[in-house]
């Protein structure tokens, strides 16, 4: 379950399109003067060594981040991108990569809320120790710290997500994008957005995902169509033809639920400068899709550059493959969402939100951020130190 660690990949081709976007959704969200809540269900330790023995040892950031570092032809939004990494690198040498947590402490304002959940426990400590760092930092240039409003979990991010949904100022940017090394995690993310739009049908809702040959990864933007948002918008981007065993991810896409109408024209003029940059042969394209929900069934356009090719055998083994589906409009898919166990509640008996554990006031003095654990360390404390308690 914990194999997957991200150092090894920081920076890469998939990455670009990850953050890339996710900037401009914040940029976005920046617009109105409400708060809102960033959620991140699979944040990772937020920012990554590339000069580390991981980060060389698969070198994935030299095709990626480091094609774009020396350009000086960026179209405006990859150059904002771009200037928040320069940012973190002051020497001019590149050797530090933000992860989703860092891009939006970076990008949201002070008043916006962080909620970063990540499962494996070396990640969180380190995600921890980073956002320490960051906001000593930020006192000591007599910057505004973003103070409590930054929780950190070490949790499964599809549970947390539940808890926080409707947030407080009815505004929430939610990014998911699980490492998929476990077959499950394509169905475990389509349950956990299909009940976030239930309980929250206005959020923004970002997926990241690998484009793979296997069966998950081919059906899964099909079955993130059939999802009950108002709209929703699907990009791919390809680096190169992938090999004939398979092996390696030379694609990935962005699926966004409700995406601001300013993001699709974006898209269209950017990605053709990422094709041209960050690909490795003739097989470098990008495509994107839209669309809205119409009586359960997903109508979209395609803008690509050109039809989606199989590769191998892929179309005589997915139904999917290729721009269209078999299934027919409104014919459900599968058995419905599966029900895990330890759900946090919904909805109490009045119709809000139960109060959780992070919404009481604190009695003593709390550190810059909070991290969900401390807690609950505490608490067990404090219970062994009380009178007549064996």
């Amino acid at each position: 379950m914990f194999s997957y660690r991200h150092a090894y990949h920081a920076g890469n081709h998939a990455d670009v399109l990850k953050h890339f976007v996710q900037v401009q959704l914040h940029l976005y969200m920046n617009q109105k003067d409400t708060a809102y809540t960033y959620i991140d269900t699979h944040s990772g330790a937020g920012v990554y060594a590339l000069d580390s023995a991981q980060a060389q040892k698969s070198g994935e950031y030299l095709d990626g981040i480091a094609r774009l570092w020396e350009r000086d032809d960026l179209p405006a939004a990859l150059a904002e991108y771009v200037k928040l990494v320069k940012d973190m690198n002051p020497s001019g040498r590149l050797r530090y990569y933000p992860g989703s947590p860092y891009v939006a402490e970076q990008v949201a304002r002070p008043e916006d809320r962080l909620r970063l959940f990540e499962l494996h426990p070396a990640d969180t400590r380190l995600l921890v120790e980073n956002f320490r760092k960051l906001e000593a930092h930020k006192a000591e240039q007599g910057e505004r710290s973003r103070g409590r409003r930054i929780l950190i979990e070490h949790a499964d991010g599809f549970q947390g997500l539940k808890a926080l949904l409707p947030p407080p100022s009815r505004r929430a940017l939610v990014l998911i994008d699980p490492p998929y090394e476990v077959k499950l995690d394509y169905k475990h993310v389509r349950d956990a957005l299909e009940e976030a739009l239930d309980r929250f049908p206005s959020g923004i809702y970002a997926v990241w995902y690998p484009v793979l040959q296997r069966m998950e990864s081919r059906q899964f933007a099909d079955r993130l169509k059939r999802l009950p948002a108002k709209e929703w918008l699907h990009v791919t981007l390809t680096v190169a033809t992938p090999g004939p065993d398979g092996t390696g991810m030379h694609s990935s896409g962005m699926f966004i639920l409700n995406p601001p109408y300013t993001l699709e024209p974006m898209l269209r003029e950017t990605l053709p400068y990422l094709v041209q940059v960050l690909g490795q042969d003739s097989g470098a394209t990008f495509r994107i899709e839209r669309g809205n929900q119409v009586t359960g069934t997903a109508v979209g356009r395609s803008l690509d550059t050109g039809p989606r090719k199989p590769v191998g055998n892929a179309r005589r083994a997915s139904p999917l493959s290729g721009a269209g589906s078999l299934r027919l409009p409104g014919q459900p898919f599968g058995e419905g969402p599966r029900k895990r166990e330890g759900a946090a509640p919904g909805k109490d008996a009045t119709g809000e939100r139960p109060a959780q554990p992070s919404d009481a006031p604190a009695k003593k003095r709390v550190p810059a951020f909070r991290y969900a654990d401390q807690n609950k360390s505490a608490a067990r404390s404090n219970k062994r130190k009380t009178p007549g308690r064996g």
